[in-house]
């Protein structure tokens, strides 16, 4: 710059200016201003060090008179920053009523950010005052409510064949998992390693679905499962047939299912009337909770349906009937415990639990 010349270091100082541009360990900004400095000791023109260090002419000269009026004292930024908000009782307040009204945007739900922009204030304190109220917005949990206008009977009588079942009785909880899926992966499964996820291909075949009929037995955990192509009528009631030939002549079965039109078919009637000592026991509507195989399809999903690779419908049910098999080697009784708002009542043993509300 025309009227300005070398710039004059002392020894001490281009000595603690070569130590910022040579640390690797401060801050960035520092290096720089050393560096601009250090340039100008040097002779270089204002356009070799814009074009070296990445900065403009105002940069150069700010730091320049600086230095030359406060030495290095006068190196350091002197914005302070944005004096410290306090959360007050009465924004807090405001966060939360705003918080559960709907964005004008059409968006469903609030983010911190946009409320933040909203109410004018950091999106950090919208998040200390959801995390201090414990809301989450941008979570839901779904439900589903009974409308059966006898649910308690039915309930009451569903709980009393799990916690005081009839002696000599046995008691097996009936459901059928449909459309269960042959899917097979079009590239190879890639397995886990250390640090490494499971990897499967996006694509895939279906080769076709069939329906796993299961019926788990509550004293002792065991299954008894059949896979079928579709779950008709029929198809059930040979279901029932099966779970009959596992007991021991006589003996009177109890069976908790849910409202199904085929469960409540002229054929299964018939069943009924040939087999006086088996008795249905169907649960409230929506209340699927109620039924204990509910839980045991849940862990075959897991187990085998979810990750599983199956190059047709009679490879799928093989595995699903080797997986039952391998189950009731160990069997395990489901733990059961129902709670309402008045009393809690639970069973003895097991490794599974349910809660129902």
């Amino acid at each position: 710059m025309p009227g300005r010349g070398v710039l004059e270091l002392s020894g001490s100082d281009r000595e603690e200016l070569e130590r910022r541009v040579r640390s690797r360990s401060g801050r960035v900004e520092d290096a720089r201003r050393a560096r601009v400095l250090l340039m100008l000791a040097e002779g270089a023109t204002y356009d070799a060090i814009q074009a070296s260090v990445g900065c403009g002419r105002a940069y150069v000269t700010r730091w320049r008179d600086r230095f030359e009026a406060e030495g290095l004292g006068g190196l350091y930024s002197r914005y302070k920053g944005a004096p410290r908000r306090v959360l007050t009782a009465a924004i807090e307040a405001r966060i939360l009523a705003k918080t559960r009204t709907k964005p004008s945007d059409g968006s469903t739900h609030w983010t911190t950010r946009k409320l933040g922009r909203e109410l004018g204030i950091h999106h950090m304190a919208v998040q200390r005052v959801w995390a201090r109220a414990g809301i989450k917005p941008h979570r839901i949990e779904r439900y589903m409510a009974s409308d059966d206008p006898n649910f308690e009977t039915k309930a009451a009588d569903i709980l009393a064949l799990y916690l005081n079942p009839p002696q000599h009785a046995a008691v097996f909880c009936v459901d059928e998992k449909s459309h269960i899926q042959a899917l097979d992966r079009l590239d190879p499964v890639l397995p886990f390693s250390p640090g490494r996820l499971e990897r499967h291909g996006f694509e895939y075949y279906r080769h076709g679905t069939l329906s796993l009929l299961a019926a788990l037995n509550t004293k002792t955990g065991e299954v008894v499962g059949h896979t079928v192509p579709r779950h008709t009528s029929a198809e059930f009631v040979a279901f029932l047939a099966q779970v009959v030939a596992h007991e021991p002549r006589g003996r009177e079965i109890h069976i908790v299912l849910d409202n199904l039109s085929t469960h409540k078919t002229q054929r299964v009637r018939d069943f009924l009337a040939e087999h006086p000592g088996v008795h249905l026991h169907f649960t409230p509507t929506y209340s699927s909770w109620l039924n204990q195989v509910e839980i045991w399809f849940g862990k075959i999903e897991r187990d085998v349906i979810a990750r599983g690779v199956f190059t047709s419908t009679k490879d799928l049910a093989r595995k699903l009937v080797r997986y039952i098999r391998r189950y009731n080697q160990a069997p395990t009784p489901i733990k059961w415990s129902y709670s309402d708002p008045t009393h809690r009542i639970r069973t003895t043993s097991s490794t599974s639990t349910v809660t129902g509300h």
